[in-house]
């Protein structure tokens, strides 16, 4: 348990503390009498959250504290909390007018994730999966979904959250297609043999 591993399960943890904050504050705009600090304080952990996750790498990389544990814990963390965001802001309104993240962007991204964590378990099963690095196209639509949250939470911009919405679930489409083809022109493959996928099993893989 090191110290960058600490600091992405304090990432993990503070994932339903924004989740209340968010609910919470949904509700009293939907009583007509929002209570701004609660806004401010689930934007303040949700940035914080995500701040934390460069810490760590560079906590990681500076003191040589890689491990396979935050290998595995790190990625689930930088999901959780962007899903989270994503399906917490689906469900309120965060202003009036349904200011808040469509149920089908929302929809998309889970749609997203399921089919690449579900090519993943098949390779993995038949013994045909090679390495998975992370995508730039993965990349952009992490940074396109992230830009529409801080569209909704910020309430800064009085145009409607449907238009980075848009842009984001173009990205998103188009990162699951590329993924999706990649892993069908590694399912076409030849299956490893146990020595060289226990190898590979053992390397890190990181899907954004």
């Amino acid at each position: 348990m090191t110290l960058a591993s600490k600091i992405t399960l304090g990432r993990l943890c503070l994932v339903p503390v924004f989740a209340v904050l968010a609910v919470k504050y949904g509700h009293t705009v939907a009583a007509g009498q929002p209570v701004e600090a609660l806004r401010w304080w689930a934007l303040a952990t949700y940035i914080a959250a995500a701040a934390s996750d460069g810490i760590d790498g560079w906590i990681a990389r500076r003191f040589n504290q890689r491990s396979r544990f935050g290998e595995i814990i790190d990625p689930i963390a930088d999901k959780s909390l962007l899903l989270t965001g994503i399906i917490t802001l689906s469900v309120v309104d965060w202003g009036p007018g349904g200011w808040r993240i469509p149920w089908w962007f929302c929809a998309l991204a889970i749609l997203r994730d399921l089919i690449i964590l579900g090519g993943i378990t098949i390779l993995f099963f038949t013994r045909k999966m090679r390495h998975i690095g992370p995508r730039w196209i993965g990349k952009v639509c992490t940074v396109s979904q992230m830009f529409a949250l801080g569209w909704v939470m910020l309430k800064w911009v009085p145009f409607d959250p449907l238009y980075p919405c848009l842009v984001a679930a173009f990205f998103t489409a188009w990162s699951g297609y590329d993924y999706l083809m990649k892993g069908i022109r590694q399912l076409r493959q030849p299956a490893l043999d146990r020595e060289s996928f226990r190898e590979l099993a053992a390397k890190p893989t990181h899907v954004r």
